[in-house]
């Protein structure tokens, strides 16, 4: 693809977009050092110098400049025809200038300031296992995001405002009949599992740092990770980010007494060879991202569970895996290390849920920010909730803080409304796979042979190279022929693990 020969007020509007979008990308360098090399008595300093980025980034993208070549533009955008990709630029760029108009560009270096400061202080308080000192910034954070809400129109909800950020044509109503979908049938199948034998002895490790990076190095290079044009480093909680073009930056955090490591990097990496394959003309506009959280977690969910926990995967890397740990590994079978990378076992941490309970380890986040907006509960009173949730969702109960409350970054910087998407993600994953099956139907065989590329050419064909061009629920449509359904992501689970 590539972009139509312009009219003028096109070719300006692509211009100023350009502009902002550089901006962005400074944003996101500063935003990618803060989490990943800064020394942590740099915050306040980064977050004056990011805050001012991000002011002028919004003062520039909400400028009358922009509205009045969009109004110019409007007679292209109502004959452009359904793959124009000029017409989904106009589309997109409208949809996003008339969310950012409502928010002053005061407000929205106030979050990005405010969020700076306090992740900084999540990671001290995580640190700490003590969520008392983090509740002031988590309150500031509540109130930007409840001022920010404010800007817009009343929903039924003020969570539609917060969802629709990530989510575009996502409602509430929509999250919450997908959840209450499957609540039942996951804890339907945890208390199945609760009380299987699951020899765990493999996963404990130790597994030491350099082992584990060499076991991430190989696994990317499978995958399709260039050094050319990628980077993993470490930090506190993994992310993924794209600056620009040819500049792919995954994360991850590496414990010498598991394997999550692994698994976050086989995460990681969904994101960012999503945003890597995104057609390169469309580099600095609106269309040179993801076109959804939903659709961006289906791919990290993809590839670090339909991928990275499929038996062929394991079939070509557990012979690698052990030879990089053979004192750990050594006497554990490939047969028992799968069914234990599988077992269904309920515990404290998101990240290293399994397929089953990772679902309910959302849908608590998601109803605890519900409560949050509504007033329902206070920042103060988190700790209390989320416990009481754990042990009525999981039969877990959480030791402290930074098992519990503190684990996730997400709402010191901001982010929610983020957390359904990830669950969401889980429900794409499943479809958007048994439509890539239908094409790839010795994918698995592949997978045993270590070969990944026709599994990641097919979903650059139909999901990746489009960005941002069709909103979430068009593309999923396109690619899968249904709109969002959770019914094949529960065929799949129970066929996997009853």
């Amino acid at each position: 693809m590539s972009l139509a020969t312009a009219s003028p007020p096109l070719e300006r509007l692509k211009s100023a977009l350009a502009r902002v979008a550089d901006l962005k990308h400074a944003e996101s360098i500063l935003d990618w050092d803060s989490r990943v090399s800064m020394p942590r008595a740099g915050a306040l300093a980064r977050a004056h110098a990011t805050s001012t980025v991000t002011r002028l980034a919004h003062e520039l993208f909400v400028s009358d400049e922009i509205g009045s070549l969009l109004e110019d533009l409007a007679p292209v955008e109502a004959e452009a025809g359904p793959d124009s990709v000029d017409g989904a630029l106009i589309r997109l760029t409208r949809r996003e200038w008339e969310r950012a108009r409502r928010v002053p560009p005061e407000l929205a270096g106030e979050i990005t300031h405010a969020g700076n400061v306090a992740v900084a202080a999540w990671d001290e308080a995580k640190a700490a296992s003590d969520f008392a000192p983090f509740v002031p910034h988590l309150e500031r954070m509540l109130e930007l995001k409840l001022r920010y809400i404010a800007c817009f129109p009343p929903t039924d909800t003020p969570y539609d405002v917060a969802l629709d950020e990530y989510e575009e044509g996502m409602s509430t109503a929509d999250v919450q009949a997908v959840f209450d979908r499957l609540k039942p049938e996951l804890i339907r199948l945890i208390e199945r599992h609760r009380d299987d034998p699951v020899d765990d002895s493999a996963l404990r490790g130790p597994f030491p740092v350099v082992g584990q990076q060499e076991a991430g190095r190989r696994v990317l290079e499978a995958f399709g990770f260039d050094e050319r044009e990628w980077r993993i480093d470490e930090t506190p909680h993994p992310f993924a980010q794209k600056p620009g073009l040819g500049d792919i930056r995954l994360t991850t955090h590496t414990d010498e007494r598991d394997l999550t490591s692994l698994f976050s990097t086989m995460h990681e990496f969904g994101h960012g060879i999503y945003e890597y394959s995104v057609d390169p003309s469309f580099a600095r506009t609106p269309l040179g991202g993801g076109t959804s959280s939903s659709i961006h977690e289906s791919q990290s969910r993809m590839w670090e569970n339909l991928v990275g926990r499929s038996p062929g995967f394991w079939h070509w890397f557990y012979p690698q895996l052990r030879s990089i740990f053979p004192d750990t590994l050594g006497s554990v079978d490939e047969r028992g290390f799968v069914r234990s990378v599988n077992a269904v076992r309920p515990g404290l941490i998101r990240g290293d849920a399994d397929e089953v309970t990772y679902g309910l380890h959302i849908i608590l986040r998601f109803e605890l920010e519900l409560q949050l907006l509504a007033g329902k509960v206070a920042v103060r009173d988190l700790p209390e909730a989320w416990n009481a949730a754990m042990k009525d969702y999981l039969g877990i109960d959480v030791p402290d803080d930074a098992h519990g409350v503190l684990q996730d970054m997400h709402w010191s910087i901001g982010l929610i409304g983020y957390f359904p998407t990830y669950q969401l993600g889980n429900v794409i994953s499943v479809q958007i796979w048994d439509r890539a099956r239908e094409d790839l139907p010795d994918v698995e065989e592949q997978f045993a042979r270590g070969e990944f590329t026709p599994l990641r050419e097919w979903l650059t064909e139909h999901v990746y190279r489009y960005g941002g061009m069709y909103p979430p629920r068009e593309l999923l449509q396109r690619v899968t022929g249904s709109d969002l359904d959770p019914e094949p992501y529960l065929a799949y689970l129970h066929a996997k693990f009853e």
